[in-house]
C-alpha cells in the first residue's frame, strides 16, 4: 500500500515535471537506442542492445515509482499550517543542547529533501523526532551515535 506524502505546490510541480521528462524525453531516447542496437545484427552478442534494454527496464521502474508518488501526493496549503507545533512543511529553528549549535530546517516529503537548502525529510530520524513538538520543548532524538537533544527555538510556516 502506498503512503500519502504532502507537498508544497512547488514540490508537486517539480515531481510532475520530472515524470513528464522521463516519459516524453527519456523513454523515446532509450527506445531509439534499442532500435539502433537491434539493427546492428546478432542480439545474443550485442552488448549495446543488452545495455539499452537494461536502461529501459530501470527507466520504466523509475517511471512507475514516480507515478505512484504523484498519485498519492497531496498539496498542502501552507497558510493553514498550525505553527504551535511542528508538522509537515513547518519551518523550525532548533538548537543542539550539547554544543549550542543552531539549525534551520523545513520538514518536507522525502522527494523534496535537500539538506543544503535546509529541507529535511519528515521520515529522517531528526524529522520524525521533531514532529509534534512545541516551541520551547526539548526533543530527544535517537541517532546512531546515541540520543541527541534539541531545543525547539522557533516554529513558523
Amino acid at each position: 500500500m502506498s503512503e500519502v506524502s504532502y507537498y508544497s505546490e512547488e514540490g508537486f510541480k517539480k515531481l510532475k515535471q520530472e515524470l513528464e521528462f522521463l516519459e516524453q524525453t527519456e523513454r523515446p531516447r532509450v527506445s531509439n537506442e534499442i532500435a539502433e542496437a537491434r539493427d546492428k545484427g546478432d542480439l545474443s552478442e550485442n552488448a549495446e542492445y543488452h545495455a539499452a534494454k537494461e536502461e529501459q527496464s530501470l527507466l520504466e521502474l523509475k517511471i512507475a515509482k514516480l507515478k505512484n508518488v504523484v498519485a498519492n501526493a497531496r498539496i498542502l496549503d501552507e497558510s493553514q499550517i498550525d505553527t504551535s507545533k511542528i508538522l509537515v512543511h513547518s519551518k523550525v529553528k532548533i538548537k543542539n543542547v550539547a554544543n549550542g549549535m543552531e539549525f534551520n530546517y523545513q520538514l518536507v516529503a522525502d522527494s523534496e529533501t535537500d539538506i543544503r537548502n535546509g529541507k529535511l525529510s519528515v521520515n529522517s530520524p531528526i524529522g520524525k523526532g521533531l514532529l509534534g513538538h512545541k516551541q520551547g520543548e526539548i526533543a530527544e532524538i535517537k541517532a546512531p551515535n546515541g540520543v541527541m537533544k534539541f531545543e525547539i527555538v522557533e516554529i513558523s510556516r
